[in-house]
């Protein structure tokens, strides 16, 4: 029998919870900043205040659209030969995160700042997890230009995984910036639709408000078909009501926006029901990733993303801890677990510490590990007569010879490792061998393993005609201002047409 999953609300309570998003939707509406937006949504019949740019949502339109959204859906890696299933019954791993910070003990303070060759190593030391799925631009570079990080990462993902990529729905350009390296890289726009390899980041602003950047980029996204998280970054006491049912109330309307937008600028879009939510921590105000609370949180998006049928992302591996320590360790398992045995379809942030703006290579793979227990754990226990094996404890425990284990037997060989996971970093050897092996503990033993998996890593090639147009593209991007961004954003004073042809106008 396999583990339950666990359950924080009732079936009332999921519907009482539904109910006010509805009436929150209907009644008092999202702010939507992106003109273009709010014209789509009046034209199937949401009524828009153009005074402060709040969108009412009629329920009717919310029930039409969701029954768009799939429940399912692959992701590919570079060449198509590694993917996997997202769904509404099993569990992935993956990154995700915004450090600015990463590990590095040769440094006076433990860390540094970010450059580029962090997510080359990052990219590459995701390859080789057995657990963790997707990397996504994770740690941003202080070394390249912030205008141009998502070509940057672009082309390393390509020369240094076999797995997909995420990144965040940074606004049209770059995100068309994103899907036309994509599509150079695995064979044109149509292979890309056919077989996802971009998983997108769409952050609502929590109270109630899409901003125009994170919703021109969905626009892409969905256009594209690359799957997209919708998960509000919420906090509990500060962006948010206190309360936990308040919380996932205000961001499960949120998240219902954000999928109406999605399908209406493409039916059947993939999106993952998400969150980032988590607390204000009531005595130094600052926000609380860690907490117990945050698992909560999670479990309760988990089933209402179950009640809408639709695969669902949550938080785990989080942790506030700004060092390797107890709290690391017990935040980041106990987010993980949460996570997974409330049934989250999507598990990140692996590899994150001080609520996710530091990264250290190691953490990665101890959360590749932690994954790999739960993935055991969640498999439960097989009962039936083999298994139990009668006959094997009869000859065992009746056996004359001194000293007879199970050890020797053709029924241990034979289920050792379908129901014992065996760890690569978790020490279990006696003290007398662990100081014989040098006394390591399992961050050395991860950083070893580390340099070990970057030593050994053979960069993957790109034909030189592709490496060539990749560039170009690249140089294109890098020749653009600021200016242009924000104009062609829509939060200009000017017009300005992209390179895929579409018009965009200042917001009024």
């Amino acid at each position: 029998m396999k583990m339950n999953k666990l359950e924080v609300l009732s079936k009332d309570e999921i519907e009482i919870i539904h109910s006010a998003s509805i009436k929150l939707l209907g009644n008092v509406g999202i702010k939507i900043d992106a003109e273009d937006c709010r014209k789509l949504l009046q034209d199937n019949g949401a009524e828009v205040d153009e005074n402060s740019n709040f969108v009412k949502f009629p329920e009717i339109l919310i029930e039409e659209q969701l029954k768009h959204v799939p429940d399912s859906f692959k992701l590919y890696g570079r060449d198509g030969s590694f993917n996997f299933e997202v769904n509404t019954h099993s569990t992935q791993f993956g990154t995700i995160g915004t450090p600015v910070r990463i590990y590095d003990p040769s440094m006076k303070r433990g860390y540094r700042k970010v450059v580029l060759d962090d997510n080359i190593k990052q990219i590459r030391v995701v390859d080789s997890t057995d657990h963790i799925m997707a990397s996504h631009i994770d740690v941003w570079p202080s070394d390249v230009n912030y205008l141009t990080v998502h070509t940057e990462c672009i082309y390393v993902w390509a020369k240094n995984t076999r797995k997909p990529y995420g990144a965040g729905c940074y606004g049209r350009v770059a995100s068309k910036d994103m899907i036309d390296m994509m599509s150079i890289i695995v064979g044109g726009e149509d292979e890309l639709i056919k077989r996802p390899r971009l998983i997108g980041f769409m952050n609502p602003t929590s109270p109630l408000h899409l901003p125009a950047l994170m919703t021109n980029g969905l626009e892409i996204f969905a256009k594209y078909k690359q799957p997209t998280i919708i998960a509000p970054e919420a906090l509990a006491g500060t962006s948010a009501p206190v309360t936990i049912a308040g919380l996932l109330t205000q961001t499960n309307a949120e998240i219902l926006a954000g999928i109406v937008v999605a399908q209406l600028y493409n039916p059947g879009a993939p999106v993952f029901f998400g969150t980032v939510s988590h607390i204000t921590d009531m005595r130094s105000g600052n926000s609380a990733i860690g907490s117990v609370e945050t698992g909560l949180m999670t479990a309760g998006i988990a089933q209402l993303a179950r009640y809408y049928n639709i695969p669902s992302r949550g938080l785990g591996a989080v942790t506030d801890s700004k060092c390797f320590d107890i709290q690391n360790g017990l935040e980041r398992y106990q987010t993980l677990m949460f996570a997974a045995q409330a049934g989250i379809n999507y598990i990140t942030c692996a590899g994150t510490y001080e609520a996710t703006l530091a990264e250290a290579l190691e953490l990665i793979l101890i959360d590749d590990e932690i994954a790999g227990m739960i993935n055991r754990a969640f498999n439960g226990i097989d009962v039936d007569e083999d298994t139990i094996g009668l006959d094997v404890i009869e000859k065992v425990a009746t056996e004359i010879k001194p000293g007879t284990t199970f050890l020797s037997e053709k029924h241990t060989r034979k289920y050792m490792k379908k129901e014992l996971y065996m760890p690569k970093l978790v020490n279990r050897n006696r003290r007398t061998t662990w100081r014989k092996k040098g006394e390591k503990d399992i961050i050395t033993s991860a950083s070893e393993r580390v340099e070990q998996i970057l030593k050994d890593f053979t960069e993957l090639e790109i034909p030189p005609d592709m490496d060539k147009e990749l560039k170009a593209f690249m140089k294109m991007a890098e020749e653009r201002t600021y200016d242009y961004f924000r104009k062609a954003e829509g939060i200009g004073a000017d017009s300005v047409t992209l390179p895929d042809g579409i018009e965009i106008r200042e917001d009024k």
